[in-house]
């Protein structure tokens, strides 16, 4: 009976022992998970997508942001729309073109106004799993280039049409001007693998041109690494 209560004790003590190390495995494995689940520290990635406004085009930039709070991110963002053309920059240049036609065969134009632009501003966002809904807001400038090109027989003449046919071109037709842009936005950021992720957004911003002002709308995708 002796043995049988030694053996008892025994036993319970191992089983105590086994748990002790058992909990103190899973307590481990829960540290471990959280120090890997840790927020970042930032991101910086690569963005493509599709303006439109005036008329339809594509932007190219590139966004970097670090984390201040659990969900909160100061953010820079730079790049460029390749055109925002509004219908009055292509029928002024219709007038000069139809100018020179009068005079000159194969008279032609063609018009862009590309949009250059720096933004900064907040962001708000709150990660489920991996992925990570967010808002955003900021104010910056924006370029604003005109840049329209006049042909005749082929041959551009843009830059000799004062000397050579006594046009001279007016601020409505060239040159660029830098103004105040604001920003607003919104996304999902989605990490399926360590590191990477990629963020599927909406920008819309206004820039503050000395006419009506102008706004571009784009959407589009950014692809980038978490810090």
């Amino acid at each position: 009976m002796k043995a049988r209560g030694e053996n008892r004790r025994m036993r319970l003590t191992l089983s105590v022992f086994i748990c002790h190390l058992a909990l103190a495995g899973v307590a481990a494995a829960q540290t471990r998970s959280t120090s890997t689940q840790s927020p970042s520290k930032g991101y910086i990635e690569a963005v493509a997508q599709s303006a439109f406004g005036n008329v339809t085009s594509q932007s190219f930039g590139a966004e970097l942001g670090v984390r201040i709070a659990p969900d909160l991110h100061v953010f820079v963002e730079a790049g460029q729309v390749r055109d925002t053309s509004p219908a009055l920059l292509g029928q002024n240049a219709q007038l000069i073109a139809g100018f020179l036609s009068q005079t000159q065969a194969g008279a032609s134009y063609t018009v862009k106004q590309p949009v250059t632009f720096g933004v900064a501003g907040l962001r708000y966002g709150r990660a489920i799993g991996s992925v990570e809904p967010y808002v955003l807001g900021g104010a910056g400038v924006g370029r604003v280039k005109r840049d329209v090109a006049f042909r005749v027989g082929g041959t551009d003449v843009t830059s000799n049409l004062q000397t050579q046919y006594g046009v001279t071109l007016g601020s409505d037709l060239s040159g660029d001007e830098t103004k105040a842009m604001i920003t607003l936005g919104g996304g999902v950021a989605w990490g399926p693998w360590q590191r990477l992720v990629i963020d599927l957004q909406y920008r819309y911003g206004r820039v503050m041109t000395s006419d009506e002002g102008l706004n571009v709308s784009r959407a589009g995708i950014g692809l980038g690494v978490r810090f």
